[in-house]
């Protein structure tokens, strides 16, 4: 529990079986996470085992894709404060503190990669994938008139209880793709959100989308088309959907 509020982590999993343990346990390290649930995916064989040696939970999703885990994780969770995170390695646990601080002044609170003294030796972050998620958040920076954006495409992040469950029943997104969808979703509700650096570090394994340039390229369009289709969509056929909670604050 942390400062009278429970804790609730989401991990969805496909690949990431050689890693997850250290990163279950990372998290309840911390000493004030209530939960970490972890979604298989489809995962590889023997994850399951590596859940249950670090005491986490496990929740079975079989339709396939991050979006569809992470889907299935939001409605599990039953903290006052669900963070979403891969279990890849890439992220450090005690970057969770910062993320934490600001959710007492924002709904959601998104991590961001791309601060490059904050990018590890060997992460999975050079130029092309770098200047791509700049250029996208800034996209969405731009044609939303949202506060300041660098990254679209990191999946550490934390949304407060009321946030989560307004947004869940809109989600459509079952793909890589789903990150942005909850960026651009919480944007056109009006919540309160913010954006900061967290330390990005080498993977343990291959990414089955970022592993291959040409896969991050097309996932780069996907989320461009997407952008588009909201702030288009937003002006023509939308409904609004803001709630009084998320109002700005005088």
């Amino acid at each position: 529990m942390w400062q009278g509020k429970h804790i609730s982590v989401i991990l969805p999993t496909y690949n990431e079986k050689d890693s997850i343990s250290q990163c279950i346990e990372d998290f309840f390290a911390l000493g004030y996470v209530d939960e970490v649930i972890t979604i298989d995916n489809n995962a590889a064989e023997g994850t399951r085992e590596e859940v249950a040696s670090a005491g986490g939970a496990l929740v079975i999703e079989s339709e396939q894709g991050y979006g569809f885990a992470s889907r299935r994780g939001l409605r599990e969770a039953k903290g006052d404060i669900i963070v979403l995170c891969e279990p890849d390695g890439t992220f450090l646990a005690r970057d969770l503190d910062k993320l934490l601080s600001y959710s007492q002044d924002f709904d959601i609170v998104y991590g961001s990669r791309t601060l490059g003294w904050m990018i590890w030796e060997n992460a999975n972050m050079g130029w092309f994938l770098r200047l791509g998620n700049v250029i996208v958040a800034k996209m969405i920076q731009i044609l939303f008139n949202c506060r300041s954006l660098s990254d679209v495409g990191c999946t550490f992040r934390i949304l407060s209880r009321e946030a989560s469950d307004f947004l869940l029943p809109h989600y459509r997104v079952g793909g890589s793709h789903f990150g942005p969808e909850i960026m651009l979703r919480s944007i056109l509700a009006s919540c309160r959100v913010v954006q900061i650096p967290v330390n990005y570090l080498e993977r343990v394994g291959q990414s089955s989308v970022t592993g291959s340039k040409w896969k991050a390229f097309k996932l780069g369009i996907r989320m461009i088309t997407m952008i588009f289709e909201f702030r288009i969509g937003s002006w023509l056929r939308m409904p609004k959907y803001t709630m009084p909670e998320f109002k700005r604050r005088v």
